[in-house]
């Protein structure tokens, strides 16, 4: 009798422990840094990505850090003390592409932090060395670029298509390039753990006005994995309302684009599939009037079952 009761414990052992690991390779926490576009520099697009159960996070984009971080431990999403969170927990920045308001809180907050790499298309490093980390505008935290090179951070060049780990983490990283104003370039990234991906986009404009295939490539690439169900979520830029002129959307989404660009994603997928990825969206940019009528536009012209979520800043969000 205690030998089956201790082969039953054994075995809820070895199940409990084997669904735990599932959970872990099968979800994301995401901590929302900043999720505005334009100009209130404590909330500027910046998300924490890292495994669920784990505390080892890479950051999309960087425009709030400190501020981002703060809010965090206010909303209990975050522990700790905020210099010590950027230090320890971030273990490195995905910038996809370098206006400023993607990479001023990394820029600005570069003295208190450590080593550590910062990942992106060749284009948008350079600018990064060329433009910001020089000594006539900052300081040079890099390894490259203006001397003497203080070294802190490392350029990681990321190879369109290319698969890459993600140092000091569980994740890995794919990059493709996105049209931010032709011929302006920013930056997808597919997010993998396990048997799980979210994907990224930095900001965008629809193909059809910035006269590009960018999204339609990229579309063909993820269809697969919505179909295999390993696609979770989508982070997707809608900047303006509807009514913005399309001369004035400067490489930016409006709901009727968004919907749009999805429909093509969609017409590559199974409709089931389809309806389980989430869609987060990103970068509406202010006046608050004009943020409500983006998100009014957005909820009322989203088809039934799709599934939008509205990040705030510092509240976690988890995508199985």
């Amino acid at each position: 009798m205690f030998k089956r009761i201790l082969s039953a414990l054994i075995f809820l052992s070895i199940y409990a422990s084997h669904c735990w690991s599932q959970e872990i390779n099968t979800a994301f926490t995401i901590i929302p840094l900043g999720v505005k576009g334009g100009d209130d520099e404590s909330n500027l697009s910046s998300y924490l990505i890292a495994p669920k159960g784990s505390e080892n996070y890479v950051c999309l984009d960087a425009g709030t850090i400190n501020a981002g971080i703060q809010k965090a431990i206010d909303f209990k999403s975050l522990k700790g003390i905020s210099e010590e969170i950027q230090r320890k927990k971030i273990k490195g920045y995905l910038i996809s592409h370098a206006h400023l308001d993607h990479v001023a809180g990394l820029i600005i907050n570069s003295p208190a932090d450590t080593a550590k790499n910062i990942y992106g298309l060749p284009a948008v490093l350079n600018i990064l060395r060329d433009k910001y980390f020089t000594w006539d505008a900052w300081a040079n935290f890099a390894n490259e670029g203006e001397k003497p090179q203080l070294k802190k951070y490392t350029y990681f060049p990321l190879v369109e298509g290319v698969t890459y780990p993600l140092d000091g983490t569980e994740m890995k990283v794919k990059a493709f390039e996105l049209s931010h104003g032709n011929p302006y370039k920013s930056t997808a990234f597919l997010i993998g753990h396990g048997d799980s991906d979210v994907l990224y986009l930095g900001d965008t404009g629809a193909d059809e006005i910035e006269k590009s295939d960018k999204l339609a490539k990229l579309w063909q690439s993820i269809a697969p994995l919505i179909n295999a169900g390993q696609l979770k979520a989508i982070f997707l830029e809608v900047s303006f309302p509807n009514e913005q002129p399309y001369k004035q959307l400067f490489g930016h989404l409006t709901p009727k684009l968004f919907f749009s660009e999805l429909s093509k994603l969609e017409a590559l997928t199974n409709e089931k599939a389809f309806k389980k990825v989430s869609f987060i969206i990103t970068h509406t940019k202010p006046p608050q009037k004009t943020a409500e009528m983006v998100k009014k536009q957005l909820i009322s012209g989203k088809p039934k079952d799709l599934k939008l979520i509205f990040p705030e800043q510092g509240k976690y969000l988890t995508i199985n």
